[in-house]
């Protein structure tokens, strides 16, 4: 790098504050605008995949992360009727390989304590509203049409449904999906979720699943599990007329390990509601202004990978930064580092997600035979948990090596659970 660049960063979620931490600690000057007074996530669990938790190794954050976290060493799917469609096992690629499911606020934690300890500015409470590339430096405007900052790079990374992108003559598209889900959280005393992902499966309009969530953000001592239920988001109000003990029967049916965890939800407010948007940029750059994470490429949450894509932006950024020959060579060369990765995560789960959450009835029956028989051959039992592992860049494409996965591995056998 010949000379440092000031960059700023618009958001500090997962995409924004890893972005950060690794341009700062390359000897960038980082400021991160967050809109929120005082950042903190909110949300139910999500599945740290092995090239996340690379990422997280790179950044010194691994060990921290992996306290708080509950191994998941499996992904387990099966029908009402008890029937398996796919039961896939990390380790089928490499001994010791596997997830780490977290609470999405203990994953932040970490991530902000690091941006906090590397000196990047945090600007919260600061609403960005216009990005500006029409001079020498980039122009970050606020409310009221005051400048912000100016920057020789800008990193937007304001989430799935960011108005920026909605803005961006390089959008494709953005549409909500029209499933979303229920969350909730809470605690597992007796790990009848430990280690594996499990999902129950009644047509595709109704799916239940089950996701070790470790302990939570720091003071939580309890081991955690997230419920998550399938839902048409136009129906969210019809849900909450028919009763919480209607739908507790329901869920109860499909799984009947459940009823421990649903007798701690009292309320339905209790009870997250989460949307998800298909969202597809011809180009992820424009200029100095750089997208990233679920800006980027927002996705259904099918193949569980919206975070190990966004943590792998991050390094990749800084990695394509490096050399320091200019911010638009730099940026060109991220978005060809990334393209297969993400398109190849976007048209998978586009792709998958009508089999588990829609109203084509008629898919449920072809999933539950084609599933089966796809585990029956080596080839694509291997490809699904390359899949799953987030390593894959296309039908054809070769994958992301396995070393880049070697600190997931080096992981303890269980976390600081029980």
């Amino acid at each position: 790098m010949t000379a440092p660049l000031d960059i700023g960063v618009v958001g500090c979620g997962f995409a924004g504050s890893a972005a950060g931490l690794f341009l700062a600690r390359a000897g960038h000057r980082v400021t991160i605008y967050e809109r929120v007074p005082e950042p903190a996530a909110i949300g139910a669990g999500i599945l740290l995949q092995p090239t996340g938790l690379a990422v997280l190794a790179q950044l010194g954050l691994l060990d921290a992360v992996a306290a708080r976290g509950a191994p998941v060493h499996a992904l387990s799917c099966r029908t009402a009727t008890g029937r398996t469609l796919f039961h896939l096992r990390y380790e089928r690629l490499a001994v010791g390989l596997h997830g780490l499911g977290m609470h999405r606020g203990a994953l932040y934690e970490a991530l902000l304590a690091g941006v906090r300890a590397a000196g990047v500015e945090l600007r919260c409470g600061v609403e960005v509203d216009a990005i500006t590339d029409g001079g020498p430096r980039a122009r970050v405007t606020g409310a009221g049409g005051a400048s912000a900052g100016e920057h020789d790079l800008v990193i937007v990374a304001d989430g799935a449904r960011s108005r920026f992108r909605a803005r961006s003559p390089a959008l494709a598209r953005a549409r909500p999906y029209r499933f979303g889900a229920l969350w909730f959280v809470g605690t597992d005393d007796e790990r009848r979720f430990a280690e594996t992902l499990s999902q129950v499966c009644a047509g595709t309009r109704r799916m239940v699943g089950f996701l070790p969530t470790g302990l939570g953000p720091a003071g939580g001592a309890a081991p955690l599990v997230s419920l998550f239920w399938s839902l048409r988001m136009d129906t969210v109000d019809d849900w909450r007329r028919r009763g919480l003990d209607a739908w507790k029967r329901e869920v109860a049916a499909l799984e009947p390990r459940a009823e421990a965890l649903l007798a701690q939800i009292h309320d339905a407010d209790q009870v997250l509601t989460a949307g998800y948007v298909d969202g597809v940029m011809r180009r992820v750059f424009e200029g100095r202004v750089v997208y990233v994470g679920d800006a980027a490429h927002a996705t259904s949450p099918q193949l569980g990978q919206g975070t190990n894509l966004a943590l792998c932006d991050a390094a990749a950024l800084a990695d394509a930064l490096a050399p320091g020959d200019g911010v638009e060579a730099a940026l060109r060369r991220y978005a060809r580092a990334r393209r297969a990765h993400t398109r190849f995560y976007q048209v998978a789960s586009r792709w998958l997600t009508p089999f588990f959450q829609s109203d084509l009835a008629w898919l449920g029956p072809l999933r539950d035979r084609l599933f089966p028989l796809a585990l029956r051959l080596p080839f694509l039992h291997d490809e699904m948990v390359r899949t799953l592992c987030g390593i894959k860049r296309g039908l054809l494409h070769k994958s992301l090596p396995l070393p880049q996965a070697e600190e997931a591995r080096a992981l303890p056998p269980r976390a600081a659970i029980g």
